[in-house]
């Protein structure tokens, strides 16, 4: 019986300054701290599933620098229980890091970005007979230039698709994550994968860029508008759930034509360190519940809680408890109408 979690795609070294305020063109801010945190959807992911203390193996893929910053994830997944048998090695580029701003007193965040060797990962890293986990996660989409090109072929459609193929031929069920890119190539990349996705994950400004809905924001949250941005994900491929997310909460929709709706946690504004990797936390906490065979509800419940305990810290996963605890804090500080 297959179990645990293959996670690949973007691995990041994220230095997390925390500021005072976000100075204009050519002014000054202060950095009152600056720490070195794990970054990118399966580094993020994984790092959280071993906080939330899941049952089964979790397995890393994905390329690094031959250098220091290499090393150092190597050796902070290895003491987080991560297998990093697929987490290869190359001196042809350096290992991916983001500066990530973060402003004290609204937890907003501006990323500066080196793509290192992520932009080299390949369909050929990937090597689908080493492992037996359950589910495949590949994040970010629109982050992984080698995959987002457009493999030769009578079809072009992008060269994750390759993997994705492999992976579903392989027995696994897939997941999706896109990074936020303001851009047009969510319809002419990240739409051909959808086929091929069991599972997709998707903040509001991601849905409105693949279907050309707009679900609004905060008090303007439309919530039929968002049943209806997941059903047209459905409709363009999607296999089993599309799992859209915003600070207000998060709304499912399977391809049978269930939809889920879970709020958000009432974290306190107070109690907000950043929000760096909090969809990522989400997504883990979903993830998690999926591969245990939950209902969707429940899934959709631990990955809200799983989100507000990470913005308690700065960085992406530091905040992130055992999966009770992260459930216990979200029933304590009550959910958003």
């Amino acid at each position: 019986m297959r179990s645990g979690i293959l996670a690949g795609g973007n691995w990041i070294v994220d230095h997390v300054k925390l500021i005072d305020a976000w100075p204009p063109q050519d002014s000054l801010a202060r950095i009152s701290s600056d720490s070195r945190h794990n970054g990118g959807g399966p580094y993020n992911l994984l790092k959280d599933l071993a906080q939330l203390r899941a049952g089964f193996p979790l397995e890393a893929a994905g390329l690094l620098g031959d250098d220091d910053y290499g090393r150092w994830i190597l050796a902070d997944c290895r003491a987080a229980g991560i297998d990093t048998r697929q987490l290869q090695r190359t001196r042809e580029a350096a290992t991916s890091y983001t500066d990530v701003m973060t402003v004290r007193d609204t937890g907003r965040r501006t990323f500066f970005h080196q793509s290192g060797a992520n932009a080299r990962l390949a369909p050929a890293h990937f090597d689908f007979t080493r492992t037996n986990a359950k589910i495949f996660y590949l994040g970010y989409a629109l982050l992984l230039d080698t995959l987002d090109e457009f493999a030769e072929g009578s079809t072009p459609e992008p060269r994750a698709a390759d993997v994705f193929r492999r992976a579903r031929a392989a027995g696994f069920h897939t997941a999706l994550d896109c990074v936020s890119e303001n851009s047009t190539r969510f319809k002419t990349i990240v739409a051909p994968l959808l086929p091929h996705v069991d599972y997709l994950l998707a903040n509001d400004f991601e849905a409105e860029k693949l279907t050309s809905i707009e679900v609004g924001r905060g008090e303007t949250l439309d919530r039929a508008a968002v049943t209806r941005a997941a059903r047209a994900l459905i409709d363009l491929g999607v296999r089993q759930w599309t799992v859209l997310h915003f600070p207000e909460g998060a709304c499912a929709c399977s391809r049978t034509g269930e939809v889920v709706w879970q709020p958000g946690v009432r974290v306190p504004p107070s109690n907000i360190a950043g929000s760096n990797g909090a969809g990522d936390a989400l997504a883990a906490g979903l993830l998690y519940g999926l591969h245990e065979g939950w209902p969707m509800s429940r899934a959709l419940e631990l990955g809200a809680c799983t989100a507000a305990a990470s913005l308690y810290h700065p960085s992406c996963s530091e905040a992130v408890k055992p999966a009770d605890e992260c459930l216990a804090l979200g029933r304590k500080l009550g959910f958003r109408k």
